[in-house]
């Protein structure tokens, strides 16, 4: 029986293979203790202290607001802001915890039956009784796991792309919002809900401690794909590759553009577009970008490779440093590593072992490449040693 044909509790009892067959991206799941005894790594108190911390992505969403109805403000935020706050129907919602805490990050592990590089970042959101962020759709997978006290989720099915949302206001709130029958349920801590891109759904506080995860996706858009990939293959295009029309027809009538030159360019287009190895290494640099470009940071003073065997050898481990992106590819080009938006050709089993997310330690370097590699990741702040002063 391989690791995916067991009955995971995280899916209900559903094996990964029976999940991604019958759920993933295609209805709602509701999954009562997926993480049985559950107790939440983060304090709505330590949620409301990053959000005051500069650099972090926080924003505050007030349904009765001071200025405005659903009046939305943006971090960081101070104490002030805290204490004027009425008792209930607001919520502070926080980016990216998992770059910053790392029992948040190790949730993540908890999903390893999707491909890393698939999921985004972990939000959490903190309510008193009624906040919530109005019923709205993503465009993206999310698994929204209770942390602490009650939350009550209502959906109301999967909307058209143009679904009419409230105008005036800084979130897509949709006008209309219709519960189906039998899904409506209040969530209580381990519990938690997957629910597919464009599902409409609406969340709403029910206590004074409630806390959610949300577990998010990484979905580029047709439009995002298309023009960066196009600016990706741009670069190494040579200036002579240009459309012809060696054997063309004699013009019928003066500036018509016929049906042949039409198909010529199409053609011309697609076999330029339709290379699957450029596509491989375009889609594995896109999908390791970083959510946030600046928290990537290279060392100030680079680390000698001597230095970085050093340390390895003396027993320090070798981190993924948070907020990083690893993922690799194998195929009749070679072996690529592709780590925050770079890629790395080396041997296969190297770009295995430093995308996995166990520290590394001294046996790394019996791989072919590896004290090479693992010093320029740590030079452009990809990895690191915790403790190291050179990571300010």
């Amino acid at each position: 029986m391989s690791q995916h044909d067991k009955p995971l509790t995280l899916l209900g009892d559903l094996t990964a293979a029976d999940f991604l067959a019958n759920y993933w991206q295609q209805k709602p799941l509701l999954i009562r203790g997926a993480i049985p005894d559950f107790v939440s790594p983060i304090e709505p108190d330590e949620l409301a202290g990053l959000a005051c911390e500069p650099g972090v992505e926080a924003r505050l969403v007030e349904e009765k607001g001071p200025d405005s109805a659903w009046q939305v403000s943006h971090g960081p935020f101070d104490e002030a802001t805290f204490e004027r706050l009425p008792e209930g129907h607001w919520s502070l919602l926080v980016q990216a915890v998992d770059h910053y805490v790392p029992s948040i990050a190790a949730l993540m592990d908890e999903f390893d039956f999707l491909p890393r590089w698939r999921l985004d970042d972990i939000m959490i959101s903190y309510a008193p009784p009624g906040g919530s962020v109005g019923p709205h759709i993503d465009q993206y997978d999310v698994f929204l796991l209770q942390a602490s006290g009650h939350r009550r989720w209502q959906l109301g099915g999967k909307q058209a792309d143009d679904a009419p949302i409230i105008q005036g206001i800084d979130l897509r709130i949709l006008e209309t919002f219709d519960v189906e029958p039998d899904s409506d349920w209040t969530l209580a801590p381990g519990d938690m809900l997957y629910l597919p891109p464009g599902w409409a759904h609406h969340g709403v506080s029910q206590t004074d401690d409630c806390m959610t995860i949300s577990v998010g996706f990484r979905a580029p858009s047709a439009d995002e794909s298309i023009t960066s990939y196009a600016d990706y293959l741009g670069e190494q295009l040579p200036a002579s590759k240009r459309y012809s029309d060696a054997g063309m027809q004699p013009a019928r009538q003066t500036g018509e553009l016929d049906d042949a030159a039409i198909e010529r360019m199409r053609q011309f287009m697609l076999q330029t577009l339709d290379n699957p190895e450029q596509i491989a290494q375009w889609f594995g640099r896109v999908m390791t970008q970083p959510k946030y470009m600046d928290q990537v940071v290279p060392l100030d003073t680079p680390m000698e490779e001597a230095a970085l065997v050093e340390h390895l050898k003396s027993g320090e481990p070798l981190f993924h440093m948070p907020g990083s992106r690893f993922a690799w590819r194998s195929d009749a080009g070679g072996t690529t590593l592709f780590v925050d938006g770079d890629g790395h050709p080396c041997a296969e089993a190297l770009a295995q072992r430093v995308a996995d997310t166990e520290p590394m330690y001294e046996e790394v370097l019996e791989l072919k490449g590896a004290a090479a590699l693992l010093t320029h990741l740590v030079n452009s702040g990809s990895l690191g040693f915790m403790g190291e002063e050179d990571e300010e």
